[in-house]
């Protein structure tokens, strides 16, 4: 089990690096198709995010990819937001979890793959930072309930609304996970438990995974980095409908 938490913890890693995402979209199927009940599967999935998001946020921070800006206001609100998700998982069914998990996949894919792709900032709109810190709170909420980290909501809300580069969107949507994901782990320590045996083998093995997919990322075409997206919202929600019911 060790060795099979290690390779998902690298493969997680990339896609999280690749894609701006805490990798909980990816890690909870996986993890629960290994064996784990999904309570357990998100648990882990919120420790794993909590180091991907810090590491892979510096590391895009420091190749000038991730500009804080509103960034801080939708990640405060995916703070509370985050909080107030933790407190709740153990309240909700499994069943219940796995429908919206489906729900919040299937919208986040039908968004991404009807939006435009924007090359540069000339077209990227702005919100009130009342209005992003409202946003970034409902946000939390889903997505720590859920065992995601919120950038599979909020970067199609980037793309496809607020018209910001592929590229930055995703950066910001890493950013936003380290908020959401540092508040359901305290959350949930105070309202729960959390496997830290596994959730630190698939945490630390990521490290490598995330230097890796932020690479990757900084040498590919927008277009060719949107469908990847795409591709990656579809496979998910595949494995996910398997499990619910076949």
């Amino acid at each position: 089990m060790v060795v099979e938490l290690l390779l998902v913890g690298i493969f997680i890693g990339a896609m999280a690096g690749f894609f701006g995402i805490g990798g909980g979209m990816m890690l909870v199927p996986v993890l629960m198709a290994i064996g784990f009940d999904i309570k357990a599967a998100i648990g882990i999935s919120i420790v794993q995010m909590v180091f991907a998001s810090v590491f892979g946020s510096y590391l895009n921070w420091k190749k000038g990819s991730l500009i804080l800006g509103e960034g801080i206001f939708v990640g405060l609100g995916g703070f509370l937001g985050g909080y107030a998700g933790g407190a709740v998982t153990h309240l909700v069914s499994d069943r219940v979890l796995q429908f919206l998990f489906l729900g919040i996949l299937l919208f986040a894919l039908l968004r991404l793959f009807f939006s435009k792709n924007h090359t540069d900032d000339s077209q990227t709109r702005t919100l009130n930072k009342g209005l992003l810190f409202a946003i970034g709170a409902v946000i939390g909420v889903f997505s720590i309930t859920l065992g995601i980290g919120g950038s599979i909501i909020l970067t199609p809300i980037l793309v496809g609304l607020l018209h910001y580069p592929i590229k930055k969107a995703v950066s910001a949507g890493l950013f936003f996970v380290v908020f959401s994901s540092i508040a359901g782990l305290i959350s949930r320590l105070m309202n729960g438990t959390i496997d830290f045996h596994n959730g630190l083998i698939v945490a630390v093995a990521s490290l490598v995974g995330v230097a890796l997919g932020i690479w990757l990322k900084d040498h590919v075409k927008d277009t060719h980095h949107k469908m990847a997206l795409v591709v990656l919202y579809l496979f998910s929600t595949l494995i996910l409908v398997e499990k619910m019911f076949f």
